[in-house]
């Protein structure tokens, strides 16, 4: 206790310089990127997003609820509303807002095991990542579900494909949206059309999707959509939420301070508070707010129709270079994901940030399943926002055609 004691004030007195400017490499803060990681975090941000952010963090922190000033702007109560309405949600207490879809997917994947509170049979697929994959194989490793995982033959999960796995106790169906390997984008209308027959609760992981594809889960057989606010939202990390359409499905697993209703002995029914307990990321969820703003103003389909132009050209140029293989010629979202013949994909990664200064992603990227079936090995994913052009597309191209030949 002693020598843990007398070593704690070093490490005091040494932890400001570790977070200083000067301590980050300065060719991060003056060369010039190519970032085309975005299904990851978008970069860069908006100004808007950066501004609003940097406000609020300069500012006391009227938080309703636990403070004195009562006539400041709610940004919370403002981002919800704007959030609902660019999801076509009528209630905006509908809306939750968490730390990401990680953390979405877990508070509605474990709160509505609780409210079943008996074991139940769940049914997902190889394409999801796994912030689906973990909660639900946890939840059956703990005797709460049985799991069935369809295994796709394509980019698409067809309807019968769920319908055929569909048991009496069948209570839970999770499915992506979008893919964050093959770029592909799931019919959730139809999809959930045929889970509505089968009686389970049908939740969407919108992660992928949300900012750069249409969809307004609050018109469609969705019982929750998940959301994140970092990638085509322009939020910042550790932000996002999630759309439920009957909160009684779902027990909240989280309790604690709400900032109303503190002599309550338990977390309150009271939407949106039953699922945000504690205190919120109030300059995250302001960003994010403005996130969605700026993608409402430059508009959706805008924002799509950039994209399928970028993403048209990389993956014609791909397709047409010797060695390179891809794994779905036709996304519906701007991610591509490749590999080179006769390379390891985390050497392509190196060598394009060292050489070219672009950021790609390599890997499994969070989603094994999905790769056990295209390329176990892993693969490079090139995925752009409407912040890229044409220009970087054309030098990535010229960078991935040079590796692709050194290998020839």
């Amino acid at each position: 206790m002693n020598r843990r004691n007398s070593a704690f004030p070093k490490i005091l007195n040494n932890f400001p310089d570790k977070f200083t400017i000067e301590n980050i490499p300065g060719d991060l803060l003056t060369d010039p990127c190519i970032y085309m990681n975005n299904a990851a975090t978008t970069w860069p941000k908006p100004p808007e997003v950066l501004k609003v952010a940097s406000f609020v963090f300069s500012s006391p922190f009227y938080e309703h609820g636990r403070t004195t000033v009562h006539d400041a702007p709610d940004y919370i109560g403002l981002a919800r509303e704007s959030v609902a309405d660019f999801l076509g949600v009528s209630r905006p207490e509908h809306i939750i807002f968490t730390s990401g879809a990680t953390d979405s997917l877990n508070l509605l994947i474990h709160g509505f095991a609780s409210h079943v509170n008996r074991p139940f049979h769940a049914i997902t697929t190889d394409l999801e990542h796994n912030s689906v994959l973990r909660p639900l194989r946890t939840l059956e490793q703990e005797g709460k579900c049985s799991l069935s995982i369809i295994r796709t033959s394509g980019p698409y999960v067809k309807p019968e494909e769920i319908l055929d796995l569909v048991r009496d106790d069948t209570a839970l169906v999770v499915i992506g949206h979008g893919s964050n390997v093959l770029g592909s984008v799931q019919n959730i209308e139809a999809i959930g059309t045929a889970v509505q027959h089968s009686g389970a609760f049908f939740l969407v992981d919108g992660a992928q999707t949300t900012g750069q594809y249409p969809a307004e889960p609050g018109r469609l057989p969705v019982d929750a959509f998940v959301f994140t606010g970092h990638k085509s939202l322009f939020g910042l990390p550790g932000t996002g939420g999630f759309y439920i359409k009957y909160p009684e499905l779902v027990d909240p697993i989280r309790q604690g301070g709400t900032g109303v209703d503190s002599a309550g002995k338990f977390q309150p029914d009271e939407m949106p508070i039953k699922y945000e307990a504690g205190t919120p990321n109030y300059p995250g969820i302001a960003a994010l707010g403005a996130g969605t703003e700026f993608v409402r103003r430059k508009g959706v389909d805008t924002i799509l129709s950039q994209s399928r132009m970028m993403t048209s050209y990389l993956v014609t140029a791909l397709g047409d270079t010797e060695g390179v293989r891809l794994y779905n010629p036709s996304p519906d979202l701007p991610v591509i994901t490749f590999s080179v013949d006769g390379m390891d994909s985390e050497d392509i990664g190196f060598i394009l940030w060292k050489a070219y200064r672009i950021v790609v992603r390599t890997g499994l990227h969070c989603s094994p399943l999905v790769h056990e079936r295209i390329n176990a090995a892993g693969g490079i994913r090139i995925s752009l926002s409407c912040m890229n052009t044409m220009d970087d597309c054309e030098n990535v191209m010229t960078a991935i055609r040079e590796i692709a030949a050194s290998v020839r």
